[in-house]
């Protein structure tokens, strides 16, 4: 079986799977998922979620994130880790959609890459979970890892990961994929110790 036929095998099995897979983190807006997907960097989305119900109801908007103090804003996201970076490249971020964007998170990959803590992974985060537009796969520790074990990449940089996903699936499914390889990761196909023996995908896996 060559890439493109277990492609197309994972894309009928996976929803089979996990069909309520979705996006972990909590957010009522494009600027929530902004700041969640920012603060979920090296940190559990669990935590996150524990944390900015809290964050947002002592900054509800962008202009308070602007006007917020960098040593407040490090108390309040503080247990997510790298809190000074964060704090640092979300108020400057919410500065930076104040004067370019009229205060309005940007639906273009390009642009919001431009904004200080967006890379091209929370980029296509925010693109597909907030506007369902698939400009891009995101490629998270998960997504690389599974990308490999099942035969889809070769690659460990997640930009050549991304690019081998998007010629194997159609664009329509780059959203939803995510989080059915996410969902398998966390549930199945762990770093450490990946239950192999029990895989509901092992017959189709190279790895197992």
């Amino acid at each position: 079986m060559n890439r493109k036929q277990r492609a197309t095998w994972l894309l009928g099995r996976l929803p089979e799977l996990y069909p309520d897979a979705h996006c972990a983190l909590l957010f009522r807006s494009p600027w929530e998922l902004l700041v969640a997907t920012v603060l979920s960097a090296q940190c559990t989305d669990k935590r996150v979620n524990l944390v900015t119900p809290v964050l947002f109801d002592r900054l509800p908007s962008v202009e308070s994130f602007a006007a917020v103090s960098q040593e407040e804003l490090e108390s309040l996201i503080h247990s997510t880790g790298f809190f000074r970076n964060k704090a640092k490249n979300l108020r400057a971020c919410a500065v930076a959609l104040l004067r370019d964007y009229g205060g309005e998170v940007p639906k273009e990959l390009s642009a919001l890459e431009s904004l200080p803590g967006v890379g091209r992974k929370t980029a296509n985060v925010i693109l597909g979970n907030a506007f369902g537009i698939n400009a891009g796969m995101v490629v998270d520790t998960h997504i690389g890892r599974l990308s490999r074990r099942l035969g889809l990449s070769g690659h460990n940089d997640p930009k050549k990961v991304e690019a081998d996903l998007i010629k194997l699936f159609p664009r329509d499914s780059w959203k939803d994929l995510s989080h059915w390889l996410i969902s398998h990761g966390r549930a199945v196909c762990a770093a450490r110790k990946p239950a192999c023996v029990s895989c509901p995908l092992a017959s189709h896996c190279p790895s197992a």
